[in-house]
């Protein structure tokens, strides 16, 4: 599933190719999203010119000419392709590859652009959705009005912190893996900033120490921002000819590493996994209290 660091690299990809382009027609092969799409509300944006896209947490929002948005989750499998006016396909960021025969049934919404470009939402499991909201609304939308601060934002500290978690009896990993917390953070980076902040997934929040809160927010913000740069030195060779450059998941420390040796230099611990609420959690059983 992309998480904040794919969605951001989404983001400034399209932003290079998409900025000024007019909407000249919106063709649905599949609307059947996590939400039906809304025909008459999506053929709204034919006509309009794209001026920004902004992200926030893992939602995109593509913001027109006009007083109406497009807001845009990716679900578990949701990604975008860019056809520019010589036909070369791009994907827009890192967490996936280009394969003509198998996209091709897997295309929900084909944006016909000007300049005889187009975008395409690509979505195999059908978990993202497209919603066409107007602007004067989006922040109390049901998807972006509960959402806690992202973990780059200054707002992300141990005051906070220390605030939020005042008498609650959860697990750091559950804690983190809540939007309402701090948003944009998903199952893999949780467990990078738990394998380099040395706490196991199901340590109390209310054993943290003031140190052990710092270093949570420290490697948030620095694995968040290496993630982001990864993907984003390569976004103009995002084509098809690309393959796996500038793919953070190469550099995973802990996330689907059990059984390995624990890559600290110091420790001699292995990898060990476990299942929490579903979702697969890895750390090292040394180094990791």
């Amino acid at each position: 599933m992309p998480e904040l660091p794919e969605v951001e690299v989404v983001k400034r990809s399209l932003i290079n190719k998409m900025q000024n382009l007019i909407v000249k027609s919106v063709k649905i092969n599949d609307g059947r999203l996590r939400y039906k799409i809304d025909i008459n509300k999506i053929k709204k944006i034919i006509g309009l010119k794209f001026k920004k896209i902004s992200r926030r947490s893992k939602y995109l929002i593509f913001f027109f000419n006009t007083d109406i948005v497009m807001l845009v989750h990716l679900g578990m499998t949701g990604k975008f392709f860019f056809i520019n006016r010589k036909r070369i396909k791009y994907k827009t960021s890192f967490y996936y590859d280009i394969n003509e025969d198998k996209d091709k049934k897997h295309d929900r919404i084909i944006f016909q652009l000007s300049n005889n470009q187009k975008l395409i939402y690509n979505d195999i499991r059908k978990f993202g959705f497209i919603k066409i909201i107007k602007r004067k609304n989006l922040e109390h939308s049901s998807h972006l009005k509960h959402l806690g601060p992202e973990p780059l934002s200054t707002k992300f500290n141990i005051v906070y912190f220390k605030n939020y978690i005042k008498g609650k009896k959860r697990t750091i990993k559950d804690l983190l893996m809540d939007q309402k917390f701090v948003s944009g953070l998903g199952n893999i980076y949780v467990n990078e900033i738990l394998f380099f902040s040395g706490i196991r997934p199901l340590k109390k929040i209310k054993k943290l120490s003031n140190f052990e809160i710092q270093k949570i927010i420290k490697f948030s913000k620095k694995i968040i921002s290496r993630a982001i740069k990864f993907g984003g030195s390569s976004i103009r060779d995002f084509s098809s000819i690309s393959g796996k450059k500038g793919s953070f998941q190469q550099h995973f420390s802990v996330y689907g590493k059990k059984g390995e040796n624990c890559s600290k230099i110091e420790c001699m611990g292995k990898i060990k996994k476990i299942v929490i609420a579903n979702r697969a959690s890895f750390f090292c059983d040394k180094c990791q209290k």
